[in-house]
């Protein structure tokens, strides 16, 4: 390993080797050459005014908030003579087992394409890009016939891999406990316990005002409301995301959340990310690509049928046939397990260099994945904020949901602490489900899967998300998994196959987050 100053240093050069080619670099530059005329900045001083310019104009600011993003992004810097892969993945049966699993979903999409006879892109005819420039704005009137596409494949398929997934170095017949193989997932990763959880989300406790609790209306809002939402109007003004971070922990009033969000994110709308938005929708204009049938197909099977969603139909395919173009997408490989999938240029199959990433994004689309942009429409009611949003939660938290990794985010991770925190926390309810073959994970695991989104009401979904994004973790998702199976524990005593406890987990719209994960870590 290397020393903490090695380690600081390389983090910088990375930073600002990163910063260097972005579009707030050329801005700094432009803003200090500009500067240089004023009359307070002296010949004398020219360092110092600069920077003081830079200061007072909130330029500095916004070059922090950049940092601060790319300290999120950024993987730890590994060891100066670990391969590349080692960034994607330290464990190499997990790197095997997201390989096999990429080339069965590649499978399943080329499989399709020549069931279908459907090419994997085409470009479209002039009246054919006239009408989708027509209809932009309502795409949801247009009923293509999606009879025959099918999701390439859904988290239950998903879920068999993560069961099946085996550490070849550890013997499991030694040194573990018996409780260990009550549940699904059999390897071994470092998840906290609730001692832990304690410690590292000490703003959640009992002592400590909440949105989600002590805004209820029969609470006097002087109590925390108020005071809370002041302090909310000031660090929008201040513009600072690690601030805006910090805050989001005790929830985010909902008049300032999506300017919160969109702080903590550093997801601007500015004019070049307009331009970069309508360039995505010339892409997906002048050409069809396989994937659009998918996320068609995703979104009638999912929003269109929910009592909250439905609405933002029109949104959901501008926003996902948008993302399937935006090559900037692919820069999340390089600490995404995944790797983008390649397909080749017809009549050159075989041939390296006629190879390209398909999807453009490198993301194949699955059953539910329009439900990661659908809660975003009740914040972002212009597209290309909204994209921006999107898109960036994308890259920071939902691509772990759906590829096999050691992050203590990754779904792998999910779904061993869901389980750690039930056995230990109600070791009878999970004997007594494990028994009559109603495993815990195989009810739970399409809520993490998604982050809930499309089974708690869109109030108390935003609510769960804050915290997300305060704790900069997806590990709330899995406690709060585990929280709703405590709630619902004393009906679940009582049932006696899969199916009834699926009917009592069946509606999970009444439920409120914050009481559940508060009095689950806490009580």
């Amino acid at each position: 390993m290397m020393d903490e100053g090695t380690e600081l240093s390389v983090t910088i050069a990375q930073i600002v080797q990163r910063l260097k080619g972005a579009h707030l670099h050329s801005q700094l530059e432009k803003q200090a050459r500009e500067c240089l005329h004023r009359p307070e900045i002296k010949l004398e001083s020219l360092k110092e005014d600069v920077r003081n310019f830079l200061r007072v104009s909130g330029w500095e600011r916004k070059l922090q908030n950049a940092v601060y993003r790319e300290l999120h992004i950024l993987p730890p810097p590994g060891h100066p003579a670990a391969p590349p892969e080692h960034t994607k993945e330290p464990l190499a049966y997990m790197r095997k087992a997201q390989a096999s699993w990429e080339k069965r979903i590649l499978k399943s999409l080329n499989s399709m394409c020549t069931e279908l006879g459907v090419p994997l892109a085409r470009k479209r005819p002039i009246p054919e890009q006239k009408e989708l420039t027509n209809k932009w704005n309502e795409m949801g009137t247009d009923e293509p016939d999606l009879s025959k596409f099918r999701p390439v494949y859904a988290p239950k398929d998903f879920l068999e891999v993560l069961i099946s997934l085996k550490n070849p170095n550890h013997d499991c017949r030694e040194g573990l406990t018996a409780r260990s193989h009550w549940g699904l997932i059999q390897i071994s990763l470092n998840v906290r316990d609730i001692p832990q959880m304690r410690e590292a989300y000490p703003e959640l406790s009992l002592t400590c005002c909440q949105l989600g609790i002590d805004d209820h209306a029969h609470i006097p809002p002087d109590l925390f409301e108020s005071e809370h939402i002041r302090i909310g109007n000031k660090v929008v003004s201040e513009q600072d995301s690690a601030a805006a971070q910090q805050y989001s922990r005790q929830g985010c009033p909902t008049g300032l959340r999506a300017q919160l969000w969109a702080l903590i994110l550093n997801a601007t709308n500015e004019p070049e990310d307009i331009m970069h938005y309508e360039q995505l929708k010339a892409a997906v204009i002048h050409h069809d690509l396989l994937v659009d049938n998918l996320i068609y197909k995703d979104v009638k099977l999912t929003a269109s049928n929910d009592d909250y969603y439905f609405v933002f139909e029109d949104f959901l395919y501008q926003v996902l046939l948008c993302f399937s173009r935006d090559t900037a997408v692919l820069e999340h490989f390089s600490y995404n397990s995944a790797t983008p999938p390649k397909s080749y240029i017809q009549g050159k199959t075989g041939t390296e260099e006629f190879a390209v990433v398909y999807p453009p994004n490198g993301v194949i689309p699955f059953h539910g994945f329009s439900m990661y942009v659908a809660p975003l429409c009740f914040l972002y009611n212009e597209p290309s904020k909204l994209y921006s949003v999107f898109r960036e939660m994308y890259v920071r938290y939902f691509f772990r949901l759906h590829s096999i990794s050691s992050s203590p985010s990754g779904i792998v991770s999910l779904c061993l602490q869901f389980e750690r925190l039930l056995q230990s926390h109600l070791p009878q309810l999970f004997y007594h489900l494990q028994k009559i073959g109603a495993q815990p994970l195989r009810i739970a695991f399409k809520w993490m899967v998604r982050a809930f989104s499309g089974y708690l009401s869109t109030d108390q979904l935003l609510l769960l998300w804050d915290r997300v994004l305060g704790y900069d973790s997806l590990e709330i998702v899995a406690v709060l998994a585990a929280a709703v199976f405590a709630f619902r524990a004393e009906n679940l005593m009582e049932v006696t196959s899969l199916a009834s406890a699926e009917a009592v987990l069946a509606d999970l719209s009444t439920l409120k987050v914050i009481p559940l994960l508060q009095i689950f870590l806490f009580a």
